[in-house]
């Protein structure tokens, strides 16, 4: 039955309203694209002139920061969220009618952002406030599920505080836009990293790494210490205000006691069976990347206080947010979309295939920051995200335009 309905179903739009994760997944996905591709394009421009490109009124690495935190992965989180906030607190599930206002708001917000940067300057403010008004509905709406709540959810109200700081970067960003000072953006940067994606990325893991290795193996210990959650959240937000307050040469006071929590929890969740499913084995490894991500972070801030300057550059950074962050997209992302789609729980040869190359994405770009010639190693890094992403986005946008494998609605 399975087969017969992935080979004849065809695809309906109507379908992406049938579920929060459908449209917003479908969102992302499209952006995870859309937004690498430019950032390929200039980076190969930049250093080999293939082509005449208008000059933008902000510097491209900044704006490639900020799509990449508050409008790529902000979709597939909002997906996310808005599907579990209602399992987790025992509530009714929302209807399109709340879903969908968000997914235009930061799919329009996207392209249209995206299309300024090709000479439609004018056209930014306009895709900020489509994404403002999507990441408003979709936390409005998150509020309105914790109002409702008789109990407290510690990690419904863990993700919402970080969906709240991301709203402060947001607004840091408009201050950019009117003062052009450029600390505001600075600031907005930092917001994104470890006051709205790591903390976002860091519940998500501490709540479900061990409820799907609880589901994958009979007899497996579900452990989620509260305590770790509370310590993160101080360790992420001394690492933030230290960053902001420029005081490198002691972030690793944050990072080492950072990459020994991970480690611990990585240790604590790792399976202690000789085999795993491989869906399940990707979450691991892809969470393995915080703790490493945290050693380079400390690692430069030693070398920082001793005098030998940023000896790593963005490599601790993309340990973070390639290694950590995208690992986990691809990962979390098909855990879900299989689940969801009535397909059976296996990692698939596409998924597969987008871990592996996002592995050596990450490796790429870490070494870049050591290589001679940077931006042909800049380049190789944004074609390699490509690569993986392409095969993996085309059967992930198939399954959110198609009925469910199983016959069952969603």
């Amino acid at each position: 039955m399975t087969a017969k309905l992935d080979s004849t179903s065809m695809p309906d739009l109507r379908l992406l309203a049938a579920a929060p994760h459908r449209l917003l997944f479908f969102v992302g996905a499209g952006n995870v694209l859309l937004a690498m591709a430019w950032w390929t394009f200039w980076l190969i421009n930049s250093r080999w002139q293939l082509a005449a490109m208008p000059q933008l009124d902000i510097p491209a690495g900044w704006l490639h920061a900020f799509i990449m935190q508050y409008q790529v992965l902000p979709s597939f989180m909002f997906g996310f969220l808005l599907t579990v906030f209602p399992r987790w607190m025992g509530l009714p599930a929302y209807s399109k009618w709340h879903y969908v206002p968000v997914g235009f708001g930061l799919l329009a917000g996207q392209v249209l952002t995206l299309v300024s940067l090709f000479g439609f300057g004018h056209v930014l403010f306009l895709g900020l406030l489509l994404t403002l008004s999507g990441w408003l509905a979709g936390c409005l709406f998150l509020a309105m599920l914790l109002w409702r709540e008789k109990q407290t959810t510690w990690h419904a109200v863990s993700a919402f505080t970080a969906l709240l700081l991301g709203l402060v970067g947001i607004g840091l960003m408009f201050a950019y836009l009117f003062s052009r000072d450029a600390h505001w953006m600075f600031a907005a940067i930092k917001f994104g990293g470890f006051g709205l994606l790591l903390p976002i990325y860091f519940t998500v893991c501490h709540r479900m790494l061990p409820f799907f290795a609880s589901a994958a193996l009979p007899g497996y210990k579900v452990i989620r210490p509260m305590g770790a959650l509370a310590l993160f959240w101080l360790l992420a937000m001394l690492h933030l205000g230290m960053e902001l307050a420029h005081a490198y040469a002691w972030l690793w006071l944050a990072d080492l006691p950072l990459a020994g929590l991970s480690a611990w929890l990585l240790w604590r969740w790792w399976p202690r069976a000789r085999t795993m499913p491989a869906l399940l084995r990707v979450l691991m490894v892809g969470f393995a990347w915080l703790p490493a991500a945290a050693l380079l972070y400390s690692v430069q801030s030693l070398w920082f206080l001793q005098g030998g300057g940023f000896v790593l550059g963005r490599a601790p950074a993309h340990a973070l947010f390639i290694g950590f962050f995208g690992s986990l997209l691809v990962a979390m992302v098909t855990r879900v979309t299989q689940g969801h789609s009535g397909r059976p729980l296996q990692l698939g040869g596409v998924a597969a295939f987008a871990f592996i190359v996002i592995q050596i994405t990450a490796l790429v770009r870490i070494g870049a920051e050591l290589a001679p010639d940077i931006l042909v190693w800049h380049s190789a890094a944004g074609l390699l995200w490509l690569l993986a992403f392409t095969p993996w986005v085309l059967r992930s946008v198939w399954i959110y335009l198609t009925p469910r494998a199983d016959g069952k609605a969603d």
